[in-house]
């Protein structure tokens, strides 16, 4: 099996620190080069102790929920010969209470936007059966509790 690493940095640069005020940014760096600015959320900690431009975990969770979706998705979809010209989810997380009463991030929804051309156009029971084999495969979706709801959105849909 791939081991995954990412390094997350975080300095204190001379400012207090037991009065709990100290800046939550924070730096996460990848293997291939990129940094993302991170910070707690500023639904958690409020500005200026969070950062509000930058990732937090809470957002990272639902995009890597989304993303390992998406691709496959994008994945499957190919091995079924259909063409997918764009993909769009406006995934949202929201929090609640696990079964233990610990604040959890308590589901994923999915609503991703799926445009294919080409001559073989899914309907929309296959669109949907994708979407199910994709969120059976995902290696995230698998490794969590939390309660992922995928809700394909059509084009008539979108206003």
């Amino acid at each position: 099996m791939s081991d995954y690493t990412a390094t997350i940095a975080w300095e204190r640069d001379g400012a207090a620190f037991t009065d709990n005020r100290y800046s939550r940014g924070h730096r996460w760096l990848f293997d291939g080069g990129v940094e993302v600015p991170g910070s707690s959320s500023p639904h958690s900690v409020p500005v200026p102790m969070s950062v509000a431009a930058a990732v937090d975990p809470e957002e990272a969770f639902v995009a890597a929920v989304s993303s390992c979706h998406m691709l496959w998705f994008l994945s499957i979809a190919a091995k079924r010969g259909h063409v997918v010209d764009s993909y769009r989810d406006e995934a949202v997380g929201a929090m609640g209470r696990s079964p233990k009463g610990k604040i959890v991030v308590a589901t994923v929804r999915l609503r991703p936007l799926v445009s294919f051309s080409g001559a073989r156009q899914p309907a929309r029971d296959e669109i949907n059966a994708l979407h199910q084999e994709a969120h059976e495969t995902c290696y995230i979706a698998n490794s969590i509790t939390t309660e992922v709801i995928c809700e394909p959105v059509y084009a008539e849909m979108v206003p």
